[in-house]
């Protein structure tokens, strides 16, 4: 049995692969299909399980969950994937990818804040890797992970840390995730290959851990960025057609979804349409399908999200479009955690987080905090045409959507006289995957190969 190392780039695709040379350097490089939405927490959760959303349950970032009324985005829990990961049974270290608390895994490292009762934040990791990560790190730069600073440090460090695991432990299965590359192409049009050296360089480190411990390296990605410049707000559409439930109140409107008879679960380029009464489906539908921006309304088991969590109807976006979480109509009633970093509290996901209104502003708030008066970061600016990158749908080419670096299709013992199959693994011969739901068979087969020549 091989040891493996799978390092998840988030947003490299075909066409950015030429500016990332240590990571095409591990093997052969191919397009492969994300399912839909094609967002981190599904994409993710098919690649671990090799089951479809309609089977995982993982049906986007986050949904309505009906039984409480509310919708939940960025749920850590292992316990929301409805069934198996090919890591089960594998001495694994799993390094910041998502659904990783009680995830089960011998060695962890994750995101996860300390919340105290007057509403106050302590940034933190929960480290189960045995290593010390922020004793000899320091502490991990939150504020690079996500929000208006959201940069290289965080990928830098995650690589750190998991070269640190990978040395000191040796296991058998290693996962990083490096998200480097989601936050300037959400920010900018183009894609700046600087950005790709560098989530690169960060590889690099994690590959030079993988080879001195004899493990085989994969590189994924989820999706890939595409450039975008119409922002819809569904939301507003469906609340225009008196179909949202809004509480007015001293932090602004607050949306009830429990009270709307239609209302919207945004997701980049998809949205979860949840329709109380469904004798209102076909109206629903006619007012989005009437919406500019708008490409498809859809059931969603057309598109392979049948799951009691996803909504009646799924909304996909134009090629150049994006679905804002916006359901007020006038700016001055926007909900006071609008203008926050708040992925938990937001129905829906923000790309405007990755902005600031003023770094004047974010010094104001700051010194209010050092001197103990109250104080919200209302420092994010609610103008959606910002955002200039998104992804959730399938891109018009493949150069432009997830890729996979493995290890080359046939072992060089027998690379001219075996066709390789992706279970053949007595004769380390296994082809790349196309899709991710084949990539939990393709990660068996690899650990199942014999070890690499000079491997420990």
């Amino acid at each position: 049995m091989t040891r493996v190392c799978i390092i998840n780039v988030v947003g490299l695709t075909p066409r950015l692969l030429a500016h990332a040379p240590r990571i095409a350097s591990v093997g052969t490089a191919s397009a492969w299909q994300s399912p839909l939405p094609a967002v981190t927490c599904t994409s993710q959760a098919t690649m671990l399980t090799g089951m479809a959303p309609r089977d995982h349950g993982i049906v986007g970032n986050g949904w309505y969950f009906r039984d409480t009324q509310e919708v939940r985005f960025w749920q850590q829990a292992n316990s929301l994937i409805q069934g198996p990961k090919f890591y089960d049974g594998v001495e694994t270290a799993k390094m910041f990818w998502w659904f990783n608390q009680s995830s089960g895994v011998q060695y962890s490292a994750t995101p996860k804040p300390h919340y105290g009762c007057d509403g106050s934040k302590a940034f933190d990791i929960l480290d189960h890797t045995g290593c010390e990560l922020t004793k000899k790190l320091g502490p991990f730069p939150f504020f690079s992970f996500w929000g208006p600073g959201a940069g290289l440090p965080s990928s830098d460090w995650i690589a750190d840390a998991t070269a640190i695991v990978m040395r000191q432990k040796q296991p058998q299965l290693t996962l990083a995730y490096l998200p480097h590359l989601d936050y300037d192409f959400q920010r900018l049009p183009h894609h700046d290959p600087a950005r790709v050296a560098e989530v690169d360089a960060a590889a690099g480190r994690i590959i030079d851990a993988a080879d001195a411990i004899g493990a085989r390296v994969v590189v994924v990605s989820e999706y890939g960025l595409v450039p975008v410049q119409r922002p819809v707000s569904i939301n507003r559409v469906l609340r225009k057609a008196g179909w949202l439930g809004i509480r007015n109140g001293p932090f602004g409107e607050m949306l009830i979804p429990g009270e709307s008879a239609a209302f919207a679960v945004a997701d980049h380029q998809l949205a979860h349409v949840y329709v109380r009464d469904r004798s209102m489906i076909p109206d629903v539908q006619s007012a989005l399908l009437a919406t500019p921006g708008i490409a498809q309304v859809v059931a969603p088991e057309t598109i392979g999200l049948d799951h009691p969590r996803s909504g009646e109807l799924i909304a996909l976006a134009d090629s150049d479009a994006w679905f804002t979480y916006y359901y007020w109509l006038d700016e001055a009633r926007a909900p006071d955690f609008a203008r926050t970093v708040d992925i938990h509290r937001k129905p829906g996901y923000d790309p405007c987080e990755l902005f600031m209104t003023s770094k004047v502003r974010i010094a104001a708030r700051l010194a209010q905090k050092k001197l103990g008066f109250r104080y919200k970061m209302d420092v994010i600016p609610l103008d959606a045409n910002l955002v200039r990158g998104s992804h959730g749908i399938h891109p018009e080419s493949p150069d432009d959507g997830p890729v996979i670096v493995g290890p080359p299709t046939t072992d060089s013992r027998d690379a001219e006289s075996h066709t390789s199959t992706a279970s053949d693994a007595t004769n380390n011969s296994i082809s790349l995957p196309t899709d991710m739901q084949d990539f939990a068979a393709y990660v068996k087969s690899l650990l199942a190969t014999e070890p690499p020549k000079g491997g420990n």
